[in-house]
This record gives structure tokens, sequence and C-alpha cells, in this order.
């Protein structure tokens, strides 16, 4: 997984998790999904059509969220002259904050990570997620391939689709041979056989997946040893041999093989990810080990490191549940940053009620934005071309990551001065 998908995929769940935790007091909760190619003026169009109809709405109450929230996502669509290239989402509505009546209108604009293919305006108590959902899942290419005496086949998953591309039959004789035949030359002449359908089913391999842009890895199956000869021989190119993730045993060959692969898939996958992280972390942990100078932990360090421009892989917890606050004085514009645990926002904007201000002494001072860490520490890493990888804590070296290093770590370039 590249940091960028990894960086990617951990924005669009927290969003996610964030909007779905988001009801309406009623239906005025609004999903708007533009694909790309779509003119913002047709949708803009559709949306005073929408406003128009809205204007119907007999509860006084709703009909103001649901105006007010069509009047927002305008208002923000005016800001693009174009639908960005995969698409635009947006949410917006009247989210309760205790009380009836003290209702905040919240709007959030996502620019997804790949192509959205639907149009989609709907007005609900709920965000409507469910196009967004797929995206946070895995989207790599995976070749299969199950080869046994009999035959081969050839597949890819990606993400949860699978495609059959070929299926092909050995053409081998059976094992008992022929009457006449020595056993010696009937075993020569099955070997021969049996070299010509490996080096045929090697070349639609190497044909098929060499042709994948961006595969990810191969799974080969298959029942009995033949998957096992196969892979130990010359038949797949060198490039194709090294992507080989693992190989498994199946009851059957052909697409019912096929389907036994991918039942085993996830499982497979899911360790090629933990082995990447268990690398990287190993390799954060051996250079801290050896004292080489080129490892740094905590977000100070990995911050100043960071902005240094000294930092080659910037390792992040996704098990961080920390936010970046910015304090301001709305008197005399000082500011000052703090970071602080999700759970103690509340406790840290009560402090500030009455607080004076260090700098003039003048009770103003407010939180004017918050930012979750991961996803300011990624951005600064960005910025400067660092490697961001997003790190699980379902691994030891995850769980060890978060624990002992407070889930930030970088491995750097070179010493610091």
């Amino acid at each position: 997984m590249s940091e960028r998908g990894s960086v990617a995929r951990f924005r669009l769940k927290k969003a996610l998790e964030s909007l779905a935790s988001k009801e309406g007091r009623g239906t005025e909760l609004i999903s708007l999904y533009i694909p790309p190619g779509r003119q913002i003026s047709d949708v803009m169009n559709y949306l005073r059509q929408e406003y128009s109809t809205a204007s119907n709405i007999k509860s006084a109450v709703t009909r103001k969220h649901v105006l007010d929230a069509i009047t927002k996502v305008m208002q923000r669509l005016k800001l693009f002259k174009e639908t960005p290239k995969n698409g635009l989402i947006m949410f917006c509505g009247a989210i309760p904050r205790g009380a009836p009546g003290s209702e905040e209108m919240e709007l959030y604009v996502i620019t997804p990570p790949e192509p959205i293919n639907i149009y989609l305006y709907r007005c609900d108590n709920k965000f409507h997620i469910d196009p967004l959902q797929d995206m946070v899942k895995e989207k790599e290419v995976y070749g299969i391939m199950v080869i046994d005496g009999s035959g081969a086949a050839y597949a890819t998953l990606r993400g949860q689709r699978l495609e059959i591309i070929k299926e092909i039959t050995s053409g081998l004789p059976g094992k008992h041979r022929a009457g006449g035949q020595s056993a010696r030359r009937f075993e020569r002449l099955r070997e021969v056989e049996v070299n010509e359908y490996y080096k045929r089913a090697g070349e639609y391999a190497n044909k098929i997946f060499s042709s994948i842009s961006g595969l990810s890895g191969i799974i080969i199956g298959g029942p009995g040893p033949t998957k096992s000869d196969f892979e130990e021989g010359e038949y797949l190119h060198y490039t194709l041999k090294k992507a080989i993730l693992a190989r498994v045993d199946t009851a059957y060959v052909g697409e019912q093989g096929v389907k036994e692969v991918v039942g085993k898939a996830p499982e497979i996958l899911r360790n090629v990810r933990y082995v990447e992280e268990k690398n990287l972390v190993q390799q954060f942990l051996y250079e801290l080990g050896h004292d080489t100078g080129l490892a740094t932990y905590g977000e100070n360090e990995v911050r100043e490191a960071l902005q240094k421009g000294v930092v080659k892989t910037l390792i992040i917890s996704e098990g961080l549940d920390i936010v970046r606050a910015k304090i301001k004085c709305s008197n005399c514009n000082y500011a000052e940053e703090k970071t602080v645990k999700s759970v103690e926002l509340s406790e840290l904007k009560q402090s500030l009620i009455g607080k004076p201000c260090p700098n003039c002494s003048i009770p103003a001072l407010t939180l004017s934005e918050m930012k979750d860490l991961v996803d300011e520490l990624a951005e600064l890493g960005e910025q400067t071309g660092v490697n961001v990888e997003i790190i699980s804590t379902e691994t030891e070296e995850g769980q060890g990551l978060l624990n002992s290093f407070g889930g930030v770590a970088a491995i750097l370039r070179f010493r610091r001065s």
C-alpha cells in the first residue's frame, strides 16, 4: 500500500465515522454526490428546483433547516469553476446540540480518492454515506492462478470484484502408461509433456498478469504439489515470481478453485499489509536500538524533524485520538496551539471562558481551529515530500508504536545536526 493510499483511506475512514454519527431531528440532512464531468451550473439549477420544492414543507422548523442547508451548499458550489476530476460530495444539515432549538448548521465537502459514478441528491435524517463506504476498503489489484495436472485458471481480485480472465486445460494423458511402453520411457515422455504444459501455463500467466497496471501481488493455489512444482520452475517471469504472496491449497481447480482462494484471500492480504507494517516499525526500532541517529519519536521531536526536512518516512498510529487545537484572542490576535485528547476538548473550551489573554489580559480567548493530529502531521509530511504511513493497531508492533512511542515516529534521511 502506498503512503498516499494509506493516508487517503485513513482520512476518508475518519470522515465517514464522523458523518455516520450525525443525525437530524427530521428529514433535514442533505447528501449531494456530483460525478466527474457534471456541469456545476446544471447542479445549481437542480438545487434551485429543490429549494422551490422545499419551500412547501409544512413544518416551519424543518422547512427552515432544509432551505438553509440548500443555500449553504449552493454558496459553497459557487467556489468551484468545474467538478473535480474524481467528482465532489457534499453533506450539509442542522445537527442537534442538546436541547431542541440548539441545532448547528454543518457542511462537509469531500473530494473522493477515486471517481464516483452516481449523481445523487437526498434529504434524510442521516447522511447517505453508503456509496463512499467501499472506498475505504483495499483497492489494490491481485492476480490469482489456480493450477493442477488437469488445467489452470487465471483471475483478478479488485476490492470485492472477482473476474475470471482465462481457463486452460493441460492436455496431459493419464498417469497409466499404454501397453508396450517401458516405465522409464513413459516417465520421460510425461516429463516432457508436463514441462510443455507448465511453459504454456507460464506464458498465459506472464501475458495476463504483466498487463495489469499496479498489480499488488499474486496468489497461487491448487490441489496437490503441482502449484509448488510450477512456482519453483522457470516458468514465470522473475518480476511475477517476486510478486507471489502466498501458495494456497484448494480442493478444486478452475473457477471453483479460484473462489476457494478468494475465500482465503482476506486473511492473506491482511497479513501482507501486516508484514509491511511490521517491517516499517522494525526498521524504526532497529535505527533506534542501534543508536544510528536515524530515528526519532514523539510529537514534538517528529514535528521538529519534519520542519527541518530531515524525515524520510513518517509513521503514525491510526489509534491516535488526539487533536491539535489553536487558541486565539479576538482582542489582540494572540495565538497558541495545544495538543489534547479528543475527550478533553470540552474541558479545554470551558477553561477558556473568562480566562485572561496572556498578552492583553482581556478574557477573549476562543478555540479557533481544531485538527486531528494524524491529519495535521500527515499534511506536514506531504508538504515536504515525506513517505507517510498510517499504521494499524492490529499487530504487536502497531500496539508498541502507540503505547511505547506515543503513536508518532520517524525514520530520518540523515542525522540531525
